[in-house]
């Protein structure tokens, strides 16, 4: 199968686009290389492998791409709160203009899967899983963005979108801007945090994981087309206190604090219900345990300056 991945050089598309190589599909990767990343270094030998440095919001380019495309995942992104209030008019450009436009382009017997974000929930109710049902209330830009896109994709045929869960671990285009990912870091390197409303909960996933779900997708496109799927591992729906005590597990020494003033910027508080994903049979391989354990090392060698989005 040939599949078209815009953003395939990020965090997640250079995870995915090696798995997708290693099973046999063909895969065309555009990206603009916008934080002058190398992270498909380790693709160029393979002869499946096509890239292309070009913006995923030029129509041209998109619509000759798309011409030759068996699925097409659309996982250009401005990610994240910080940068999207950064630069509104951009982030809305790429987050949600060039996938409306790839709706225009495709043809509507090409599939597309979607990555969407939980964030979408906002803040839910105490107590209360957030499901594929749940009203969508975002408090963000990025979660506003991404929420609209979601709505367009969900009314067109041969579509899946995945509300990811806040991703972890060990990326081939790391970032250190991601919640577990930027605690472990500091556990590690300045052995100590200051929380800011540390009762906040969330959802976590494996970046690898991530990936595994285009996957699995892929795999089950005929009977899961048309849905939403929360992704996630449903025993990691953690407050950021919770998150600080399973690092404190493997890094000896680390201090966390709970701080009376200031107010964290991201305000999303919810639990989250994988179970319609796994009762279609997917469950995540790797643990939150598993991605402390790999990012303890992951802190040892990288320096915090270059791996970030905002």
């Amino acid at each position: 199968m040939k599949i078209l991945v815009t953003g395939a050089a990020g965090y997640l598309g250079s995870v995915l686009v090696r798995q997708l190589l290693d099973v046999g599909h063909s895969v065309v990767a555009v990206d603009n290389f916008r934080y002058r990343q190398n992270s498909l270094l380790d693709c160029c030998g393979d002869t499946c492998f096509q890239l292309v440095r070009g913006d995923a919001r030029d129509r041209a380019l998109m619509g000759r791409l798309v011409l030759g495309a068996d699925m097409i995942f659309p996982l250009a992104c401005i990610t994240g709160a910080p940068a999207c209030e950064a630069d509104p008019v951009g982030s809305r450009s790429i987050n949600h203009d060039a996938v409306k436009m790839l709706l225009e382009l495709r043809g509507g017997h090409q599939p597309i899967i979607f990555p969407t974000t939980n964030s979408g929930y906002g803040i839910g109710e105490t107590g209360k899983f957030c499901t594929e049902e749940t009203p969508l209330w975002p408090v963000s830009e990025y979660g506003t963005q991404k929420v609209e896109i979601e709505s367009r994709l969900l009314e067109k045929a041969n579509v899946i979108t995945f509300r990811l869960a806040t991703l972890f671990g060990v990326s081939h285009r790391m970032r250190l801007d991601l919640l577990v990912n930027d605690f472990v870091y500091r556990a590690v390197n300045d052995k100590a945090i200051v929380l800011f409303e540390s009762h906040f909960k969330r959802n976590y996933l494996h970046v690898r994981d991530a990936a595994r779900a285009f996957q699995f997708g892929i795999e089950h496109f005929d009977s899961m087309a048309g849905q939403a799927y929360n992704v996630g591992l449903s025993e990691a729906n953690l407050s950021k206190r919770e998150l600080c005590q399973k690092i404190q597990q493997q890094v000896p020494g680390f201090v966390f604090l709970d701080s009376e003033f200031g107010a964290d910027p991201d305000k999303r508080d919810y639990i989250v219900s994988n179970a319609k994903i796994e009762a279609a049979g997917f469950k995540p391989s790797r643990s939150l345990e598993d991605g402390i354990a790999e990012l303890v090392k992951a802190a040892i060698i990288l320096k915090r300056t270059p791996y970030g989005n905002a």
